[in-house]
């Protein structure tokens, strides 16, 4: 039999996490999760997550092995996630996994979740099966920020988009902004809509541009809800992200009637509390958090967004560089002036990617992704 080695296992999981992207759009509030079951180098069976309430991967690619009638007994088994050990929707997998007898599952990351946390490893272990776990773990977890940071620090993972000119302009002065970037970065930008659970703007944009804020160029079974933070309330009741598709609006100043009147219309109207003369919004991700919200993606005037910065709850930057200049114009954030560099907020960037003509850079809160992938390793004893 062949034996396999580390690189042999990235291979497969990386291959496992190609597959896991298949399922990008469908899955939340569960993370997107791929198995592959191999043996002899020679792939036998695969599966992933599907919606809600449906098979986890693990189920999948052990009821495409017994369709094949491929006997999996000894095989090495690689899994994106560490197997669940607790009923939830479904049954264990991990009680799958072990009356399937493999002789080795590989695992890219532990589960954050406390009903898990490790012990989905452990039962395979105490079942006499060898397990490596830890490999891939990065990239496994940008496949599933949201996930762990829902699981472990109680709010959605937060990325703001930003689409500006190369000095930092995101309009002219007299409010044209159509279009800066485009229509290769417009269409890019629609991915990241769609696998968020939830599409987040501030009632100025609604008022200036009636976005529809919609997934399109992007075929998903699963739109993302959106959702509006509106202090006073103040949103037009035929605006267009009124469509009938599922709508929240945040709100300081609660008005039962208007928001009968919206609920007719798929809208879930949130008082939510202040934070000086606006919506705490630390509370609305929170209160996402409580509503299985695992990612937020942001796309908002410069006030909102400097807001959800000043705030701290950004965790990266999605940003389109246009090849332009437009001299005076809309900066992409007002927030107040610093005096000295060592208040700045820092962020890494992570990738860059043309999407021409523009440029698409990502940049990422360090600090906050390493809490995320310490909260994937291990826990100590």
């Amino acid at each position: 039999m062949k034996i396999s080695t580390a690189t042999d296992d990235e291979g497969w999981m990386r291959q496992a996490l190609t597959l896991a992207e298949s399922v990008m759009y469908i899955t939340a509030p569960n993370p997107r999760v791929a198995c592959l079951i191999v043996r002899n180098g020679q792939l036998l069976a695969s599966g992933a997550t599907q919606i809600a309430g449906g098979p986890h991967a693990e189920v999948m690619a052990l009821r495409q092995a017994a369709e094949r009638h491929v006997d999996v007994t000894g095989s090495t088994i690689y899994v994106t996630l560490e197997p669940c050990s607790h009923f939830g929707r479904t049954p264990p997998c991990v009680d799958a996994l072990i009356a399937a007898r493999p002789a080795r599952v590989v695992v890219a990351m532990y589960d954050p979740n406390p009903l898990v946390g490790g012990q989905g490893v452990a039962k395979l272990r105490a079942a006499g099966i060898l397990v490596e776990a830890m490999v891939c773990a990065d990239e496994a977890l940008a496949m599933n920020p949201g996930f762990v940071a829902r699981m472990t620090r109680k709010t959605p993972w937060v990325w703001l988009k930003l689409a500006a000119s190369l000095d930092g302009r995101t309009a002219l002065n007299n409010g044209q902004s159509k279009w800066i970037t485009g229509p290769a970065a417009r269409a890019d930008g629609h991915h990241w809509r769609a696998r968020s659970c939830v599409v987040l703007t501030g009632s100025g944009t609604v008022k200036a541009d009636d976005p529809l804020l919609s997934v399109r160029h992007v075929d998903t079974s699963r739109p993302p809800i959106k959702a509006l933070v509106d202090t006073r309330f103040e949103v037009a009741e035929d605006a267009r992200i009124f469509d009938g598709t599922r709508t929240w609006v945040f709100t300081c100043a609660y008005d039962s009637a208007k928001a009968a009147r919206l609920a007719s219309r798929n809208v879930l109207v949130v008082e939510a509390p202040a934070s000086g003369q606006h919506v705490d919004l630390g509370f609305v991700m929170r209160w996402m958090s409580d509503h299985d919200v695992n990612e937020v993606h942001v796309e908002a005037g410069s006030r909102l967004s400097g807001a959800m910065l000043q705030a701290g709850l950004v965790d990266e930057l999605l940003l389109y560089i246009a090849p332009l200049l437009l001299g005076e114009g809309m900066g992409m954030i007002s927030m107040p002036a610093l005096d000295q560099l060592g208040l700045a907020q820092r962020f890494e960037f992570v990738e860059t990617q043309a999407v021409t003509p523009d440029l698409r850079v990502r940049a990422r809160h360090t600090e906050r992704w390493r809490a995320l992938l310490r909260a994937v390793q291990p826990r100590q004893a």
